[in-house]
């Protein structure tokens, strides 16, 4: 039997958590309290946001492993998951994820606050479940419904800060939402035949390559326009709006060029980019939100 607690166990454990989601989840999350406050976060808030926020995110992206454990074991992106391999049982999942997550709730609660405990555990449902099980198998708008829960966690830091849903943290939220489709759609694309092998309804299988990459180009284009909204309404200044330019530039021109003619390669460019691309809007917003060099 293999020890619990060994080298091997923890790194499947730790594998389960899809730990570079969750470090993007966790750098929004923390942006999103830095710029609900016109200081410095107190410490404390900081602290146990993100560990409470990423304990909870972990969970999430364990018990999503748990549900699609047969589609993962089939896909060659995922087959090499600890549950498709062996390395941690079902059994040992339900248990990793429930510990894991009601830590989190639990330091959300006692140590922020029981509104980012509960939007957070609202969150948790709303892609552990409503996603997973339900949008995912059954409908190709699976990726922009499902968005709401991915586009949560700087709701999640600002509530954690202020103790309430601003709307300038619904800003933040749409930004994340409208980024959401582009970004896993030019996966898809890449990955159609997986998908198509194991019956999953993604966009590019039931609707075809070219209807998908129209999408992309044209949910590229709302996700230029709401991140203009910061700018617009007095939320960030002109080193945002300068970065936000610049990135949405690029991310529209590599999908009207994937439009204009498919490449795996450039699929799977737009996917890497898009993943940077919201890292950078995120830290323009950081660095602008101090520095305030805004137009008068």
């Amino acid at each position: 039997m293999r020890p619990l607690f060994s080298l091997d166990a923890l790194k499947s454990f730790y594998a389960l958590t899809k730990p570079r989601v969750c470090a993007l989840i966790v750098f929004t999350a923390i942006i999103g309290m830095f710029l609900a406050t016109p200081g410095m976060v107190p410490v404390e808030i900081l602290l146990f946001a993100s560990i409470g926020i990423a304990f909870v995110s972990g969970a999430a992206a364990a018990f999503n492993c748990l549900i699609e454990e047969k589609i993962d074991a089939m896909m060659a992106r995922t087959r090499g998951r600890p549950l498709p391999l062996g390395q941690v049982s079902q059994r040992e999942t339900i248990i990793f994820s429930s510990l894991l997550g009601g830590l989190g709730l639990y330091l959300l609660y006692v140590f922020v606050n029981p509104l980012t405990a509960w939007l957070t555990l609202l969150t948790f449902f709303a892609y552990a479940v409503i996603y997973t099980v339900f949008l995912k198998p059954a409908t190709p708008m699976n990726i922009v419904i499902g968005g709401a829960s991915g586009a949560m966690p700087p709701v999640l830091g600002w509530a954690a800060v202020t103790n309430q849903v601003t709307p300038e943290s619904l800003i933040l939220f749409l930004i994340i939402f409208c980024w959401t489709p582009p970004h896993f759609w030019a996966l898809a694309l890449y990955r159609r035949k997986e998908y198509e092998k194991v019956g999953m309804p993604m966009l590019p299988v039931t609707h075809g390559e070219k209807y998908t990459r129209l999408q992309i180009v044209l949910y590229t284009i709302i996700l230029v326009i709401v991140t203009m909204m910061p700018f617009s309404v007095g939320m960030a200044g002109l080193i945002y709006i300068i970065f936000a330019t610049l990135l949405n530039a690029y991310f529209l021109f590599y999908t009207v060029m994937l439009y204009r003619e498919y490449s795996d390669k450039l699929s799977m460019k737009i996917f890497r980019y898009s993943i940077w691309y919201l890292g950078l809007i995120f830290l323009a917003f950081l660095i602008d939100h101090y520095f305030k060099f805004k137009f008068i």
